[in-house]
């Protein structure tokens, strides 16, 4: 005779032996809640017991495992979803949620991350680009007054204001500056219109053009080269097409920068901002 209930957790050995003496009651004509009394065991757990001898699991599993484990479907999912846009997204995060919204799996990332980590597969960084060298200047413009202007633009946000800068490289003299809500080509024109007449090189900058005519080569050295070189960098309205064809018209040769390389602007090819330069006047 049994005197303890059976523990809360048994090995499938003794739940087979249970099982066994309960299938050996009901055969000699007791009922099942009369032997599960007898053996102290609950006839749920042995209805239970029953349903997992059907597929042979009466082993417990290992305790704490997630109901939300992944199915080994679900993995190969991830897996080839990696191999068809790891190249792509790139990130364990963009996979993941590129597996949701294409309904291939629904994970995590941090899931995604664990199981790209276990079956050994990584994110190939982005080649880094190649090391490129600064443009010089061209041979004729050499570093005199009113031989090379620098303008660029600074932004009031708070009035919703840019105001066109140019000034003399060498004598850093503040030209003119052009204030307007827009940002095109025409406040570039509208400046290097205003310097050029303030400095008395308009008539000149249209003879030379005239001289120049269709061809502008500003690296071409054959005594007749531009008037000026304006130095700027990589603005819509610096590399604008109306913006270039008014340059030719005033033989001013445009030097830019390498995008993304502020570098490229030493310290005397920064412009000031205007409030500074109104600081220093005042």
């Amino acid at each position: 005779m049994v005197n303890d209930p059976v523990p809360a957790r048994v090995h499938a050995a003794v739940k087979h032996t249970l099982l066994g003496l309960i299938d050996h009651a009901l055969e000699a004509g007791w009922s099942l809640l009369g032997a599960c009394r007898v053996l102290q065991i609950d006839a749920r757990r042995v209805q239970r017991w029953w349903l997992r001898r059907d597929v042979q699991q009466l082993a417990d599993a290992r305790p704490g495992g997630s109901v939300n484990q992944l199915m080994p479907g679900e993995v190969e999912a991830i897996l080839g979803l990696f191999d068809a846009w790891g190249e792509k997204d790139r990130s364990h995060r963009r996979l993941a949620h590129r597996g949701s919204y294409t309904d291939t799996f629904w994970a995590s990332p941090s899931t995604v991350r664990r199981v790209m980590f276990e079956a050994d597969k990584h994110f190939h960084p982005l080649p880094r680009p190649g090391k490129s060298k600064r443009r010089p200047f061209p041979s004729w413009a050499d570093y005199t007054i009113n031989s090379i202007w620098i303008f660029d633009t600074t932004h009031f946000t708070a009035c919703g204001m840019a105001v066109l800068i140019i000034e003399d490289l060498v004598s850093r003299k503040w030209l003119t500056h052009v204030v307007s809500a827009e940002e095109t080509h025409t406040q570039v024109r509208l400046g290097f219109e205003q310097a050029l007449d303030t400095e008395d090189l308009l008539e000149a900058a249209l003879e030379r053009a005239d001289e120049l005519g269709v061809r502008l080569d500003p690296n071409l050295d054959d005594g007749v080269s531009p008037i000026l070189l304006a130095v700027s960098d990589n603005g819509s309205q610096m590399i604008a097409g109306s913006t270039r064809k008014f340059m030719a018209m005033v033989a001013i040769a445009q030097h830019f920068g390498r995008p993304s390389t502020p570098t490229d602007y030493p310290e005397d090819l920064v412009i000031p901002r205007i409030v500074d330069h109104c600081w220093s006047t005042r």
